[in-house]
């Protein structure tokens, strides 16, 4: 069985999209720039996500260090999701993606 690092593509563009490429988790880092979010929150916000994808999601994102969890000692619980350092370095490209966004619908409008 091949290890984590064994798994990472030389190229660097295919290690982003296999980190970052997929429409939930590009939402769920575009909600977490704003703020921590609560699971229930980013599932509310997300139309269309279901329970198991946002929770796979989260965690292999948690895993990769893109995000924290933080659970607070509580009752009920309190979990909360972040963007960590890491995933905080996102910010230009999730930026440059609005922007080209925004240019794409204005051209076709």
């Amino acid at each position: 069985m091949k290890t984590k690092a064994e798994l990472i593509p030389e190229c660097p563009v295919a290690m982003t999209v296999q980190l970052i490429g997929n429409k939930w988790k590009l939402l769920i880092i575009r909600n977490l720039l704003q703020r921590p979010w609560r699971f229930n929150e980013l599932q509310r916000n997300l139309d269309g996500i279901s329970q198991k994808v946002l929770t796979d999601s989260l965690r292999s994102m948690e895993a990769d260090g893109i995000i924290t969890r933080t659970v607070y000692p509580e009752v009920p619980p309190r979990v909360e999701y972040a963007l960590s350092e890491l995933g905080q370095s996102l910010q230009p490209i999730l930026d440059a993606m609005k922007a080209w966004g925004e240019n794409y619908k204005a051209s076709i409008h």
